[in-house]
């Protein structure tokens, strides 16, 4: 399960998310590669703010089972869905896609033990809807546009990358922990 959920994980997404970003610049399709970069990261901007609300005031909300909305799920729906739209302009196969490898990873969070199926749900949906969000906004490639180019480096960058981690959760906790001590919000009096 590892080796599967390492594929999401933010020290592959990230190095990705540029790659693929340059990529669309060197090929000329502005439009897409800014796209992309907003989608993306305005979805784990999403998933980020999510992740310190529900650490500091799930029980508040009383949802005892959402501590932490899955950022992996996030990250591979949004990534899958965007780069298989992006590359084959095709919205089905971009959806069927994106939907069969978040399930994938969000099971692999789930078995696991690192999210309940709350969290990722959560972060499927807004994956999904970051994906859904930069297809409709990319517009069409310009003429001469290769996508094996793109999808080499994607594919590269997945090998390179695959298995490195970035530990930001303990982080996430400690910083919705401090925010919610500082402004007073979702701590019990004491």
């Amino acid at each position: 399960m590892h080796f599967l959920t390492d594929f999401a994980d933010q020290a592959v997404i990230l190095p990705l998310t540029i790659a693929v970003t340059v990529s669309l610049l060197v090929q000329r399709w502005r439009r897409g590669a800014a796209v992309w970069l907003l989608g993306v990261t305005a979805t784990l901007a999403i998933t980020l703010a999510l992740k310190l609300v529900f650490h500091a005031c799930s029980e508040t909300f009383g949802l005892p089972s959402l501590h932490t909305p899955s950022g992996h799920a996030a990250a591979a729906a949004v990534i899958s869905g965007g780069l298989t739209g992006l590359l084959s302009r095709r919205r089905t196969a971009a959806v069927l896609i994106s939907l069969a490898i978040v399930t994938l990873i969000g099971l692999s969070r789930l078995l696991l033990g690192a999210h309940s199926l709350p969290e990722v749900v959560v972060g499927s949906l807004v994956g999904l809807a970051g994906a859904a969000v930069l297809l409709r906004l990319a517009g069409p490639p310009p003429p001469g546009f290769d996508l094996r180019r793109t999808a080499l480096v994607a594919a590269t960058v997945l090998v390179l990358f695959h298995g490195l981690h970035m530990p930001a959760e303990a982080h996430i906790r400690a910083s919705a922990s401090f925010l919610a001590r500082y402004f007073g919000v979702c701590v019990p009096p004491g």
